[in-house]
């Protein structure tokens, strides 16, 4: 089956970040991802990974002001130079923590910005694909709802991966969130077998409330079992909101997708 990797953003929030890697190596995980964690110094997580045998397979890059509503800047024009450093930043983590994906992140960009918003988002990931393939990162970009985010560059597949084609260099890969396509289209067993070849990471959540993925309208016991019938080779993050706690809702896990012992 599948192999799952914790998101630590989002999973065992019941401590503080730098104790959720130990918490997810008892609980049976054997990756973790997390978005931004760049007020924790790289060598500290890169020191959590090593004690608890846990491997790092994606980090976003980061997102410039969250908390004024911002969701990425490397589709914002004007601020190329901006993103860049911050990608350099991105880069000097990745390689700290062995490599993992990086998750791009376009921003929320007005109507009427939107086809000056792509064009700089396109230039901005060739660029940032060429540093990144110097040191053997995948670079990642991921459709996001437009329920959870008013605005975002893009939400559909379709649109990811023309983005993808678009750019054209070959380490860029997209993301398959089943929570965000379900949202918003649907299909996802078809949009999975169409750009399998293309999809560098997959990440699951209930729908509609985004809690654990064995409630809700996903069928996730079909969909898992087909994801590994299609020979995916990467990681299944868990990126959804526990209803409880993180540990008392991890019994899907064992219904869905058993950990095989040496993952």
């Amino acid at each position: 089956m599948p192999r799952l990797s914790a998101n630590l953003s989002w999973l065992f929030t019941e401590v503080p970040f730098l104790e959720r890697f130990g918490d997810a190596a008892r609980a049976g995980f054997r990756a973790i991802e997390f978005a931004f964690a760049y007020d924790v110094p790289e060598c500290a997580i890169a020191d959590r990974l090593a004690e608890q045998g846990l491997q790092c397979v994606l980090i976003n890059a980061p997102p410039g002001d969250y908390a004024a509503g911002e969701r990425g800047i490397a589709a914002l024009p004007g601020r190329e130079k901006e993103f860049l450093a911050s990608f350099s930043t991105a880069l000097r983590y990745a390689a700290a923590l062995g490599g993992p994906a990086v998750h791009v992140m376009a921003g929320v960009v007005a109507d009427e910005r939107r086809a000056a918003a792509r064009a700089t988002f396109v230039s901005n990931l060739r660029d940032a694909c060429a540093a990144a393939r110097a040191h053997g990162v995948t670079v990642t970009i991921e459709a996001l709802n437009p329920r959870d985010v008013p605005g975002y560059l893009f939400s559909t597949a379709a649109e990811a991966h023309a983005i993808r084609e678009a750019v054209g260099a070959p380490n860029i890969k997209v993301q398959m969130d089943f929570y965000h396509t379900q949202v918003v289209e649907g299909d996802l067993a078809r949009k999975l077998e169409r750009w399998l070849p293309h999809i560098g990471h997959i990440q699951i959540a209930g729908t509609p409330g985004r809690h654990e993925p064995d409630i809700g309208e996903i069928n996730y016991a079909w969909l898992l079992r087909r994801v590994d019938e299609l020979g995916y080779d990467g990681w299944v993050g868990c990126e959804y909101r526990p209803l409880t706690t993180t540990i008392a809702g991890l019994s899907w896990r064992d219904r869905l997708v058993p950990l095989r012992p040496t993952e």
